[in-house]
């Protein structure tokens, strides 16, 4: 799947530098307020009804059949809406409240990449709700939830935990029942906000009680910028069919990841036998297997989303934090995150579960480590264990890093998904610590 890497952009002039078909500073002058990163979460609670105590959940989710009867039999029914409708702009004060920087810091102080993988999946969903607003109703009758991370990719230099950062975000594409948010994040630099980060999101709508779609509003394409971006909408579409469709596990390797994968295995045979079972490393190799990093977390109720489901936000942050420990792990320095695509929410995480995270470094090539995070989940009376997302991460690392081999042939497509992500991937660009991101 292809996906924004790394990307060295020039400072923008004046507050924002939207993309192309962002239409900040065309909005009814109503929603020219900025929000407050912590009314991101009120908001959305606010919008379904959820409650702030858990011991209230089931009553909540019970009031919510209520809306049932709001929900739309068909998209005709739904008035249509423009980008500017959902467009948003979100204010982090790392700068001006510095009470809020712990949350954030790194111990290089710098900022969490994972808390701001949290903040962008509240925001996306956020966005989906400002373009299906029901005026008529004080509730959202939709349950929106992440379906997939298109793509994240860094655009500017490594975040500072003492300077504010805004987010800025609308809905660029619709189907009927789901939605395609652009978000971009920027971070003050003397007197302007300058961008640092691009990522789209995939939302899907649900009806009330979240166990079925629902139709959301079409969209209204008001100039040739706009259309580009609906364009690239239905063009990333049809770029995930076709990469599910090619997928290892439907799907068997090309002529050329065959023979790579059979040069791989010759170069790991021992010379001084005539033998397909005796195996040697190359020099400054790593057998995969040895790159293993697992990890555990019992999900409480302090992690539950607006639908009494782990957020997904959270999920991320986990995910890429023992991805991070696994790129430094095995490069022997610190790695920096390039980009993350690809993350597929296959299974909602039941409060309660317990989630079981196992990362592996899959590819490496000079600097790079890709590495790959699988998530599933067992509940505490079923031992069985279910997928619920996987996730792949670009990291560089400070210094040129080991090659890694499989040993078998489930590790070899490991191998060969991990290449085509990094193939997917921009230019590679040259190491620069100031213009890349930590955890």
């Amino acid at each position: 799947m292809r996906r924004a890497a790394l990307r060295l952009c020039t400072w923008s002039k004046g507050l924002f530098a939207p993309s192309r078909g962002l239409t900040q500073g065309s909005q009814d002058p109503e929603k020219q307020r900025v929000f407050h990163i912590r009314e991101v979460r009120d908001k959305l609670r606010e919008i379904v009804g959820a409650s702030t105590n858990w011991r209230d959940h089931v009553k909540a989710m019970e009031e919510r059949k209520l809306l049932h009867g709001f929900l739309a039999e068909s998209q005709k029914e739904l008035p249509p809406r423009r980008m500017k409708d959902s467009y948003i702009e979100v204010l982090l004060p790392l700068g001006s409240q510095p009470e809020l920087r712990e949350k954030y810091l790194t111990v290089q102080n710098t900022v969490r990449f994972g808390r701001i993988l949290e903040d962008l999946d509240s925001l996306g969903v956020l966005i989906c709700y400002m373009h299906t607003k029901i005026h008529s109703a004080k509730m959202s009758p939709l349950s929106i939830v992440t379906a997939l991370v298109d793509k994240i990719g860094m655009c500017k230099k490594s975040l500072s935990p003492e300077q504010d950062i805004k987010f800025s975000g609308h809905v660029s594409w619709v189907g009927k029942t789901s939605m395609e948010v652009k978000i971009q994040m920027f971070q003050l630099h003397g007197n302007e906000f300058c961008p640092v980060l691009d990522a789209t999101f995939v939302m899907v709508a649900r009806d009330s009680e979240n166990k079925g779609p629902a139709f959301v509003n079409p969209l209204i394409l008001e100039s040739p910028e706009e259309e580009e971006l609906f364009t690239q909408g239905e063009l990333n579409k049809g770029r995930r069919v076709t990469f599910s469709s090619t997928s290892l596990l439907k799907m068997a390797p090309s002529a050329e990841e065959r023979t790579t994968i059979h040069e791989m295995f010759l170069s790991t045979l021992d010379p001084k036998t005539i033998s397909f079972q005796s195996r040697v490393l190359p020099p400054n190799s790593v057998w995969m297997e040895n790159s293993k990093l697992k990890s555990l977390e019992i999900c409480h109720p302090q992690e539950r989303n607006i639908f009494n489901r782990i957020f997904g936000g959270f999920l991320m942050r986990k995910a890429y934090e023992l991805g991070w420990a696994t790129a430094c792990n095995f490069g022997g320095s610190r790695p920096f995150v390039v980009a993350v695509d690809d993350i597929m929410f296959q299974k909602p995480v039941e409060v309660g579960s317990l989630l079981f995270l196992s990362s592996q470094v899959c590819f490496t090539q000079e600097n790079y480590i890709q590495v790959r995070v699988h998530s599933e989940v067992a509940s505490l009376q079923d031992k069985e264990h279910m997928t619920t997302n996987v996730f792949h991460f670009t990291f560089m690392s400070e210094k040129e890093v080991p090659l890694v081999f499989p040993r078998t042939y489930g590790e070899s497509m490991l191998y060969l998904d991990g290449q085509r992500h990094f193939n997917s991937m921009s230019v590679p660009v040259t190491l620069n610590k100031e213009y890349l991101v930590e955890p």
